[in-house]
């Protein structure tokens, strides 16, 4: 009898494993897709506007470009670090006991995760302030960069362990059985500065788009519309990407 059923079940064994070495293949594959497809992109924005702000000296492009230049760097950093960690999750077969004894790969995993997703959030408001100098941008760059990095590491620095997710595949604030005040403040903090990131950004885009508007019918100068009408394109891009990709996850 037991005989008869070992041919059964040695064939199930292997197509079990040939399913599971399969699916980790794929998912390493669209991982590694995913994180070239992003710097790729990235790379390609950053050539763009080092190339226009050589080009363009102006106070107000020379400032929007700066902007734009920062938030392009984080999220290309944050296509190439959090891709490479989930690239090596999926390609260890997410088996987080065997490298991840000490919690140290997830506690920087998460970091990364609320850094990178956060810092390109914060920087999009500060799009509408292009009178400011280089040197302006450049400090308010660093002031959310710092805050970014403030905000990442509050669980460290309150001894709160990141959490690894249900899919086992990353890493962030404890989202599961949250019972503890502090796990859901952590929680709230990260949505609401995003929702409230993305809600001044909308806003600004409106009164932007109003005044333009006006300015289409009233003004003459057809090379100061240009100028601004090519700056709104690119913020309603990329406010309609962020929206698209950001407000389910923080709502």
């Amino acid at each position: 009898m037991n005989s008869s059923k070992s041919p059964g079940l040695a064939g199930f064994g292997i197509l079990k494993n040939t399913t599971c070495h399969t699916e980790k293949k794929i998912s390493v594959f669209f991982s590694i897709i995913f994180m070239t497809v992003g710097i790729l992109s990235n790379s390609l924005a950053i050539a763009i506007l080092m190339k226009a702000y050589q080009r363009f000296r102006q106070k107000s492009k020379a400032s929007f470009l700066l902007l734009a230049s920062g938030l392009v760097v984080t999220d290309l950093f944050g296509h190439l670090i959090n891709g490479a960690i989930a690239v090596f999750v999926y390609a260890s077969d997410k088996d987080w006991i065997r490298f991840n004894q000490s919690n140290i790969l997830c506690s920087v995993f998460g970091i990364c995760m609320v850094f990178f997703g956060l810092c390109p959030l914060f920087t999009k408001p500060i799009f509408h302030s292009t009178k400011m100098t280089s040197k302006h941008v450049k400090m308010m760059l660093t002031m959310v960069c710092l805050f970014a990095v403030l905000i990442a590491l509050l669980p460290i620095l309150r001894f709160r362990a990141y959490q690894i997710q249900a899919s086992r595949t990353w890493c962030f604030y404890k989202t599961e059985h949250v019972e503890d005040w502090e796990d859901r403040f952590y929680l709230l903090l990260f949505s609401c500065l995003g929702l409230l990131a993305l809600a001044i950004s909308f806003l600004c885009n409106a009164v932007t788009g109003i005044t333009l508007l006006r300015v289409k019918f009233k003004s003459q100068q057809r090379q100061g519309r240009s100028h601004h009408f090519e700056m709104i394109i690119q913020l309603l891009a990329i406010m309609c990407v962020s929206c698209i990709c950001w407000s389910p996850f923080l709502v």
